[in-house]
């Protein structure tokens, strides 16, 4: 078969490295790519939210499967657009791919189908949230209800940190139209934890557990990013807890797609807040999370790709899906200044010393005269398995070391079980 992935960053590496080990993959391409995905599929140079041009290269190459990686082309209809002419493709169609451009739109299915989550209001004008300072207690849940790649969220510890998160969103518009509406939630105390979640018409299997690391410092500090690292499965996760999820989410969030005629297919992951009243949903997104992606494939031993197509044919429930029994941890190293202002092109070395069972999944970065730079906020992420998760987490911090380029930043407590 000839698949087309589409994206270029950590999680379409991993889908990209995890494709390429099926026998079935006759010929695989990645639009755009970055320099890591150049060495295991063919690179083209088409943006990712590109759809006129990812439709006419598909038809061109004569693609069996296209296996949409971001948000952003989910939500401008790449699916819908795909199919019109008659191409198989992985992921949500637009309507669908609502639960994630609008968080307006996921805490309304969540109230509506009884699904735990946090109490909300969403607002449209800046006064009246202003007026509505403080309405659930500090610290306050500030989130653009739109899509800003995973930085639209800001957790106010005071009055006078959620006025300023207001005032950029709502007044300087630093997500652009993202924050028309905002969101602002009741803050959840507990420990977070990701579900990734493969859906048809007719069934949803949850992938193995993950714990992602949304702050830039260790010991949850500063402003949220995109993930700065991740392990598999959760320290948390015990059947009694997979149970409950299964029961109070996965289930009615199944039953509430087939009741609003929302016809998924493809990954669903639930962001969860396991509290002291049990799991609540703090957001969906359509698609496999970034950096949980690298942490959960590398501990998937079926084909990818009979999976993707199960999916896409609403036969999931008759799919076998095996994960091996090594744990995975994943650590992002980063640019200097992410999530604000970050150089490019700074040269990456010590790429050639890393284990060989240790994969560096490249997130953000291009080739300059030969050499390998960086292109992005987050650059590089680093996965390793292990018999025990301390195992993992030894190895990857010891591989992360080798790696340097000026001014890289990464957390060292990924992989510490939190207690808040």
């Amino acid at each position: 078969m000839k698949v087309l992935v589409v994206g270029g960053g950590g999680r379409e590496h991993a889908i990209v490295w995890k494709l390429k080990q099926s026998p079935r993959v006759e010929q695989l391409y990645c639009a755009p790519g970055n320099a890591g995905i150049a060495q295991m599929a063919e690179c083209l140079n088409i943006g990712a939210e590109d759809i006129e041009g990812l439709r006419a290269a598909a038809l061109e190459k004569d693609i069996d499967l296209v296996v949409v990686g971001p948000e952003v082309p989910l939500s401008m209809g790449i699916v819908d657009a795909m199919n019109e002419k008659g191409i198989r493709v992985f992921g949500p169609n637009a309507k669908c791919a609502q639960l994630e451009g609008s968080k307006a739109f996921t805490k309304a299915f969540l109230a509506r189908h009884g699904i735990p989550t946090a109490g909300y209001r969403e607002f449209t004008d800046k006064e009246e949230l202003l007026a509505a300072v403080g309405i659930y207690g500090y610290p306050m849940v500030i989130k653009a209800d739109g899509l800003a790649a995973g930085k639209g969220v800001v957790i106010a510890e005071t009055r006078e940190d959620a006025v300023k998160a207001i005032e950029e969103m709502m007044g300087q518009r630093v997500f652009g139209n993202a924050a028309d509406t905002v969101v602002v939630e009741e803050y959840l105390s507990g420990i977070e934890a990701s579900m990734l979640c493969f859906v048809d018409h007719n069934t949803i299997v949850p992938m193995e557990s993950a714990q992602d690391y949304k702050r830039i410092f260790d010991g949850d500090k500063g402003p949220n990013t995109g993930g700065m690292g991740t392990y598999s499965p959760s320290l948390i996760f015990d059947e009694e807890l997979q149970e409950r999820i299964r029961t109070e989410i996965l289930e009615p969030t199944l039953s509430g797609f087939q009741k609003d005629g929302l016809d998924f297919q493809g990954v669903l992951f639930i962001g969860l807040m396991i509290t002291d009243q049990g799991p609540k949903v703090i957001e969906f997104n359509n698609r496999f999370g970034d950096p949980e992606t690298q942490s959960v494939l590398a501990r998937l031993d079926s084909d990818l790709l009979d999976i993707f197509e199960a999916v896409v044919d609403n036969r999931l429930a008759q799919q076998e899906i095996r994960w091996g029994d090594r744990r995975a941890v994943t650590v992002v190293l980063a640019s200097e200044g992410y999530p604000g202002r970050y150089p490019k092109g700074r040269e990456i070395t010590g790429l050639d010393r890393v284990d060989e069972d240790v994969v560096v999944f490249h997130a953000g970065t291009k080739m300059c005269d030969g050499k390998v730079v960086t292109a992005g906020g987050r650059v590089l992420c680093v996965t390793a398995t292990g018999v025990t998760h301390d195992e993992a987490r030894a190895r990857a911090f010891a591989n992360v070391e080798r790696i340097h380029f000026d001014g890289a930043q990464y957390r060292k407590d990924i992989g510490l079980i939190r207690k808040h």
